[in-house]
């Protein structure tokens, strides 16, 4: 008996989200084709394939969710919903001729560096794979996070996860449970509504939730986009400069978050005019701490009769009902876990094995979640992360993060073929440094001194998800590989 062979390509791409399909893509359009995107799904699209609960969209402005090299005339709203980003997605992926690239049903269940070899052996559902450069896209918002509550095995009714949800179940004229107020659950919250008996909402801490200023777009607007050149690039910028202007009261001047805030709180005084709900969602910390929401229905969603929000929180879980902090039980049918994801502790970091034996799990249990530059890691030669450790952004679009690291990452390949290079692994001290100057430029900001708990902090009390600058900043930084900061060899 054989062992059956393995294929090996060029570049290895787990994830076929917005940034695995962003890189797969960027490579195609430099004549680089000899590459392979891994998908566990049955489909592509990541967050937006997955979360399809009642009222699902994005809370960017169209004009900056979608890839700069691949503008999209057809958004018919300035804020734009899950089945119009995931359709945004098919299309582009079928313009840009990548899609005979990904492999669907594909999960990988191990990634291991061979040093002998000088290249990784990818383990997958669907074969053997080696490849010579590897990029971890899977993404920060892939593994659902179950909350640990007693009970919670024994309850009889309906529950699921809001990214996993189960359109099988009808919860019109249901008793139903939100646990979380994140931003899944302020969307869901005003679309099941109005067609629950009853609807309990969980809240932990209250979130700033700031107006949509959004509007629909014309039609005159969408020929404008589609048919006058670079109205939708000028469009793209103006609403880009005015996102990066939050910079200035999250990072630079904190004291300015009060000046927005005092706004907030006219707007929640105005729409809740119940005193007791008022005080029940005033956060208790100072705006941008936390991830801030927009929402013009939540609110009013609140001050329905047959919804409350409970704020003693969960002491368990039983047959049928919920038990509060304050002894009080409340019969519920369904339960839907608005409650996050799996952050700082991203399984696919098991599954992945650097130079030295070592998991990514194990290298950032036992030394943080160190990056350098967001982007590649000691140890784990010829790999890159997407949206890796302080590589997010609290105040604008994700995509720009991630065309910053395409950037880096495409001149990263480009400059291993002209110098001639078989590997380049970032050296440690030039991990360490970077690090602990990134650290510094949390002191003084919102996320600093905001007074709450997020997940922008993992469990070492470091600021291990947010990029604190400007996101020009960010990608000026990741726009040239530098070599010099790597260990490198010679191709043979």
């Amino acid at each position: 008996m054989t062992d059956t062979p393995r294929r090996h390509v060029r570049v290895a791409i787990i994830g076929a989200g917005f940034a695995g399909l962003g890189v797969a893509m960027r490579l195609r359009r430099l004549g680089i084709t000899d590459f392979v995107v891994f998908e566990r799904a049955g489909d592509i699209g990541g967050t937006w394939r997955d979360n399809t609960y009642p009222g699902a969209g994005c809370d960017v402005p169209s004009q900056l969710y979608s890839y700069s090299f691949a503008p999209n005339p057809d958004w018919t709203h300035s804020f734009s919903t899950q089945p119009q980003i995931q359709r945004y997605v098919q299309d582009t992926v079928d313009r840009e001729g990548v899609r005979e690239a990904i492999l669907l049903d594909c999960e990988v269940t191990d990634a291991r560096w061979n040093p002998a070899a000088a290249r990784w052996d990818i383990q997958t559902a669907r074969g053997a794979f080696t490849a010579d450069i590897m990029v971890s896209a899977a993404g920060p918002l892939s593994a659902p996070k179950p909350p640990d509550i007693k009970g919670i095995s024994t309850f009889r009714g309906a529950m699921f996860h809001s990214a996993r949800w189960d359109h099988d179940v009808d919860l019109t004229g249901k008793r139903v449970a939100v646990v979380g107020t994140g931003a899944s659950a302020i969307q869901i919250v005003p679309s099941i509504a109005e067609r629950v008996d009853r609807l309990e909402v969980y809240q932990r801490s209250a979130p700033w939730v700031l107006p949509r200023l959004g509007h629909r777009y014309t039609l005159p607007e969408r020929l404008w986009y589609r048919h006058v050149p670079g109205s939708q690039r000028l469009a793209r910028a103006g609403v880009y400069w005015l996102r990066e202007s939050f910079v200035l009261w999250q990072s630079k001047y904190p004291p300015l978050a009060d000046i927005f805030a005092a706004g907030a709180r006219l707007k929640l005084w105005w729409v809740i005019r119940d005193a007791a709900l008022r005080r029940k969602v005033t956060p208790d910390y100072r705006l941008g701490c936390k991830r801030m929401l927009i929402s013009n229905e939540y609110y009013p969603a609140l001050e329905r009769p047959n919804v409350d929000v409970v704020t003693d929180g969960i002491k368990e879980i039983r047959e049928g009902s919920i038990v509060a902090n304050d002894g009080t039980e409340r019969e519920v049918d369904a339960i839907v876990l608005a409650t996050g994801f799996e952050i700082t502790d991203s399984p696919t970091y098991d599954l992945i094995t650097g130079r030295d034996g070592r998991t990514l799990a194990e290298v950032f249990g036992a030394d943080g979640l160190s990056v350098y530059k967001g982007t590649t890691i000691a140890n784990f030669p010829n790999m890159f992360l997407m949206i890796g450790p302080n590589a997010a952004l609290s105040y604008t679009s994700a995509v720009f993060t991630i065309e910053s690291q395409i950037n880096y990452i495409v001149d990263a390949i480009t400059t291993m073929d002209a110098a001639g290079l078989r590997t380049v692994e970032v050296r440690a001290q030039a991990q360490t440094e970077y690090n602990r100057e990134l650290q510094t430029k949390f002191a003084g900001t919102v996320w600093n001194a905001g007074d709450c708990t997020s997940w922008f902090v993992d469990e070492l009390g470091r600021h291990s998800r947010l990029w604190p600058d400007f996101s020009f900043r960010f990608e000026r930084m990741l726009k040239t590989f530098d070599v010099e900061a790597y260990d490198t060899t010679a191709r043979m």
